[in-house]
């Protein structure tokens, strides 16, 4: 019976308080951050937004937003400084990038690093939805150049600030946003050449993949801290069933007709960006324990058997090095801090 609550506390709109008792966690938990700093990808709409808001209304001292449209951003703070203060929407240094455009992704992180002496809570929110199959003009899959490779080196060029911060005393938290449709990905998956990233699993099987690779990649950099960083604690995420572009509209991309099921007719049972937010923020500000695939609003679910299998993670990163060394225009980056993960 409670694996029925918590598959619903989990995915539908309205039903946290199914979880546990001890899985209970709501925005309103969210500690004082007064002189903590933190970074989110995607964090001016949807999932995003809502972890920012509320870190900015808990008192966060700095927040560094990644994204790709100063519009949409701009709307963001206006929303911010009328509903929280002034004061905290001049808190937000934006930076716009594409994480898939992984030499501008370095740049970002430069930008971030030369502005701040600590980073408490990075929350690798971005992500490329349920679309068709792209490759990006310098030919590897939009779905994992966004989701995994843009975070890992995003993560890869913070890691020595996050370092630092830690080695203060202060607990550092990294959070990952993956998803239950991991459980999509294809079986096969070998994560052995980019010749396999390149093939086209279809909508599902595509974003099913990069979710994998991030739930490997999470286990995987947690596994690696740990033992010389034991304050730096990494968790993946999953938000549930909620309403964002993703699923309103980006959904028509690769279904036309048959997205209006996910846009329209399943709109009721979907959580808003506040409920969305819960399981990333708690892995943001509250989790005490790394490796773990959280799910909403704080349960920890051991995921498909593909992301716990720690052979497939060393291979994925294996992967990952070697496509970053191949792809990375020369010069562009810190070649150490790009293929160094950990």
């Amino acid at each position: 019976m409670q694996t029925i609550k918590n598959t619903l506390a989990e995915n539908v709109h309205g039903a946290h308080g199914l979880a546990k008792p001890e899985h209970q966690f709501s925005l309103d938990d969210c500690p004082d951050l007064s002189e903590k700093v933190a970074v989110i990808t995607g964090g001016s709409e949807g999932i995003g937004y809502g972890a920012a808001h509320t870190l900015l209304k808990h008192n966060l001292a700095k927040l560094f937003i990644i994204g790709v449209s100063q519009e949409v951003f701009d709307g963001a703070k206006q929303d911010i400084s009328e509903k929280i203060s002034p004061e905290a929407a001049e808190k937000i240094t934006f930076i716009q990038c594409d994480l898939a455009d992984w030499p501008a992704v370095t740049k970002a992180a430069k930008k971030i690093t030369d502005s701040t002496d600590r980073l408490d809570i990075l929350i690798n929110n971005s992500g490329r939805g349920v679309m068709t199959f792209q490759l990006t003009e310098y030919g590897v899959d939009r779905h994992m150049a966004i989701s995994h490779f843009g975070h890992v080196i995003l993560t890869n060029h913070l890691l020595p600030l996050l370092k630092r911060t830690s080695e203060k005393g202060h607990t550092v938290r990294i959070a990952n946003q993956a998803s239950n449709l991991h459980q999509g990905a294809p079986s096969g998956i070998k994560f052995e050449s980019i010749d396999e990233l390149n093939t086209d699993y279809g909508p599902n099987g595509q974003y099913g993949r990069s979710k994998l690779a991030v739930m490997l990649w999470t286990r995987w950099l947690n596994k690696h801290l740990s033992k010389e960083y034991p304050k730096i604690i990494v968790n993946c995420t999953h938000p549930g069933f909620v309403e964002t572009k993703m699923s309103v509209a980006d959904i028509h991309e690769p279904y036309p007709v048959m997205g209006y099921a996910n846009s329209v007719l399943l709109n009721p049972l979907k959580k808003d960006q506040w409920e969305g937010c819960v399981s990333i923020l708690y892995a943001g500000v509250a989790a005490d324990k790394g490796g773990q695939y959280i799910c909403p609003p704080a349960i920890p679910e051991p995921g498909s058997s593909q992301s716990q299998d720690e052979a497939l993670g060393e291979q994925l990163m294996k992967l990952t090095e070697q496509v970053i060394k191949e792809k990375m225009p020369p010069g562009a980056v810190d070649e150490e801090l790009s293929t160094k993960f950990y």
